[in-house]
């Protein structure tokens, strides 16, 4: 039997890395946000709030093949707005080795192939309706957010990822973003923010009484995603090098720091302990720290974790009931977790990037740093706010627009009758319940005279 040799650019290890990363992201998906939205959300929504994310999974996976690959990384169009839309299906692409144009004549050539590149990618483009998803659980229609993914993932989310990580112009501009704080969470967090304001809120028993269904459930998903972040900013280099390494650490090290900023505040100043707040705070954490994982040091990302938390705390907490969070009904609070800690993490890239964090693109590509205000660098805290500034924008009026369209096809909201009875009455389903309550004992007869019947035995006790 004949070998056939790997092709010469293939490093083994660093292939067989970005597609164990690539399944670590993935995981976070599917189940550890499905698991995790399960058991937060109010019973009658367990189910519907999963299926919402399994099937964002696999429309996301459909049209990223089709086009949306190849607009986030393929061939400037429309002025470096975007890339040219077209498939990534044929065995000369796939079997190619990897390259994305991160910049105007920078193509660092990988050793990895394209399909694992591609792959790689498409774990981060599912992940961000999923996001989205949380802020308009309990009352959206199944039937419009299953045409709303795959345009929002091609018109919000490829777009962004081309602005930014594709060689467009805010690339060029020197925007950065280490592995998805604004192409993801920020993105998600507004366009979720504006679902929820259009769509409209839940209904007035709902928003009163939305507890979680199952926190044991919720802390399982939440486990998932925390290791699962481990790919997300521990394969960016595209390949196992020791800035992959150095932010592996800092992601786990500023989301402990967040967690615990959390959960103190929430025992300090609302004199309460809170599972579901410390939930809130690892999220925070993880969102903050992905923009900078790579480019600032263990000391920076105790900072990423102690300000990433802290503000969304404050925003939640304390201005919730405020302008402009008031305005739209946040399930899960998306806007704060997401955009908030996000939009947090990336202008703190600005602040505290140290260019003795060096980064690598894909073995052989040049290695560069980026270095922050503190570092004497102040562009780069204005060109992190711009960027800031345009992915809220864009993603935020994209969003409205294509909720507005889809409005004159599929209602936005579920009927009146589906808001009321949940996932009983649109699925005929219900999340597993752990526990049945005892059936009553059969009743016992008792015999009259009148009807000449023999009255039962005492029952014998053995």
């Amino acid at each position: 039997m004949a070998f056939i040799p790997a092709a010469p650019f293939l490093s083994p290890g660093d292939n067989a890395w970005q597609l164990t990363a690539a399944t670590f992201v993935g995981l976070q998906s599917i189940p550890g946000l499905a698991i995790l939205y399960g058991g937060l959300v109010k019973r009658k929504w367990a189910v519907s709030s999963a299926l919402m994310a399994v099937y964002a999974f696999a429309a996301v996976m459909v049209v990223w093949v089709l086009a949306g690959f190849n607009m986030g990384f393929g061939h400037p169009w429309l002025g470096d707005l975007v890339g040219i839309p077209q498939p990534t299906l044929s065995a000369l692409t796939e079997e190619a080795r990897a390259s994305i144009p991160l910049l105007r004549g920078l193509m660092p050539q990988m050793a990895i192939p394209q399909s694992s590149l591609i792959y790689f990618q498409f774990v981060f483009a599912a992940i961000a309706p999923i996001i989205l998803a949380g802020a308009v659980f309990g009352r959206m229609n199944l039937r419009a957010w299953m045409i709303f993914v795959p345009a929002w993932s091609l018109l919000v989310y490829s777009v962004n990822a081309f602005m930014i990580w594709g060689g467009g112009w805010l690339s060029q501009l020197g925007v950065v973003d280490y592995s998805g704080g604004y192409v993801i969470h920020v993105a998600a967090g507004i366009s979720g923010f504006v679902a929820a304001l259009v769509v409209g809120p839940r209904i007035l028993k709902d928003q009163r009484d939305f507890k979680p269904n199952n926190m044991l459930l919720a802390v399982a998903g939440a486990g998932i995603l925390w290791l699962g972040w481990n790919g997300f900013n521990g394969g960016d280099p595209y390949f196992a090098n020791a800035d992959a390494a150095a932010a592996v650490l800092n992601t786990n090290l500023a989301t402990a720091v967040a967690l615990l900023a959390w959960f103190l505040l929430d025992m300090t100043l609302n004199r309460k302990l809170s599972m579901v707040g410390a939930i809130n705070g690892m999220i925070c954490g993880l969102v903050a720290i992905t923009p900078a994982a790579g480019y600032v040091d263990g000391t920076g990302a105790i900072l990423v974790g102690l300000l990433g938390a802290g503000i969304p705390w404050f925003t939640m907490n304390r201005l919730s009931e405020r302008w402009p969070f008031r305005k739209a009904d946040d399930t899960l609070g998306v806007v704060h977790t997401h955009f908030i800690a996000g939009a947090v993490g990336g202008i703190m890239v600005g602040l505290l990037a140290t260019p003795a964090m060096l980064v690598y693109v894909g073995r052989g590509g040049a290695g560069a740093s980026v270095t922050g205000l503190f570092a004497g660098n102040a562009h780069q805290l204005l060109v992190q706010c711009l960027g800031l500034l345009v992915v809220t924008a864009y993603s935020g009026t994209m969003t409205f627009g294509i909720l507005k369209a889809i409005s004159l096809v599929v209602p936005l909201r579920m009927s009146e009758r589906e808001l009321e009875g949940g996932d009983r009455l649109i699925f005929n389903e219900e999340v597993f319940e752990l526990h049945h309550p005892i059936p009553p004992p059969d009743p016992v007869e008792i015999p009259t005279e009148a009807d000449g019947r023999q009255a039962p035995r005492a029952p014998v006790m053995s």
